[in-house]
């Protein structure tokens, strides 16, 4: 019995290894099945490798499928450095933004896209469209003026280093639509300053207004409470001489006259209440006198 014991014993250890080398064996083949399956397998170089997901990321882009090709774009610029596809897949990352309405990383990624690619074909179109991303920020957010002033910024530039650039009318307009609403800012501040009933800083604001933006629709505006402010702060001669401009620049605009008429008359009133208190005080500091006061 002991024999029989011994030798199933015996002949059991070589089975027992034969199974767990199999055992390994199938487990490394799973493995190595898997590990095919979960990732792409390239055969050519890392350039051919490059090329072929820049062109699955292209697709992607053209699909519409934007919020997943980013990630994509992203991998390539970081694994893909001189295979011949940064210029384009850094340009098309900027697109993505840009079609997403990220307009801060858009306005970023064009902007060091012309940095490091400035002699490129697309570079026009990265110049254009940073200022339309810069434009777009100010648009969203019209309390930070400091956007406002990187898009007029942005499209000057684009003007001045593409002025044949069929794109230079389209950026005209996007100036004059900024500049109109840097207008507006100003004007708001010099009318609230008059409001708080402080005329002197009202004008200050106006004055400069009338001359930075002889195109905006605000300047009849402008001059009428440029008008009031003065004669609010008693400068009359002042008040006359913009009133006196009010009727040249605006002669053939009926409700502009019949500001004017009534602007005239509140500034006779004024100045009449202003002469019959200083003959008052006079009066009264001539009897002061008298009396050995």
């Amino acid at each position: 019995m002991a024999n029989s014991n011994l030798m199933s014993s015996v002949t059991s250890e070589p089975q027992a290894k034969q199974h767990t080398a199999f055992t390994i064996l199938a487990v490394a083949c799973l493995s190595l099945l898997f590990s095919s399956c979960s990732s792409k397998t390239y055969t050519g170089t890392l350039t051919e490798k490059c090329v072929a997901e820049y062109k699955t990321a292209e697709e992607k882009f053209k699909a519409g499928k934007y919020y997943s090709v980013k990630e994509d774009l992203d991998e390539i610029l970081q694994n893909c450095t001189g295979t011949g596809v940064m210029e384009e897949t850094h340009f098309l990352l900027a697109e993505t933004h840009f079609h997403l309405e990220e307009w801060l990383e858009a306005r970023a990624e064009y902007g060091s896209f012309i940095n490091f690619f400035s002699g490129s074909v697309y570079a026009e179109t990265a110049a254009y469209r940073k200022a339309v991303s810069a434009y777009n920020l100010s648009y969203k957010d019209s309390r930070d003026q400091s956007n406002t002033m990187f898009a007029i910024r942005d499209f000057n530039r684009f003007d001045a280093e593409y002025p044949n650039s069929a794109l230079v009318d389209s950026a005209w307009l996007y100036l004059d639509s900024l500049k109109n609403r840097e207008a507006e800012n100003e004007f708001q501040i010099a009318r609230l300053y008059y409001r708080m009933e402080e005329p002197g800083a009202s004008a200050i604001y106006l004055k400069e207004f009338l001359d930075e933006y002889p195109k905006s629709p605000r300047q009849k505006e402008a001059i009428v409470l440029l008008i009031n402010s003065y004669t609010d702060m008693k400068e009359f001669a002042a008040a006359r001489l913009y009133l006196e401009r009010l009727r040249s620049v605006y002669a053939n605009d009926n409700e502009m006259i019949a500001n004017a008429r009534t602007l005239d008359e509140k500034i006779a009133s004024e100045e009449k209440s202003l002469e019959k208190k200083l003959e008052t005080e006079r009066k009264q500091k001539l009897k002061k006198r008298d009396d050995g006061v």
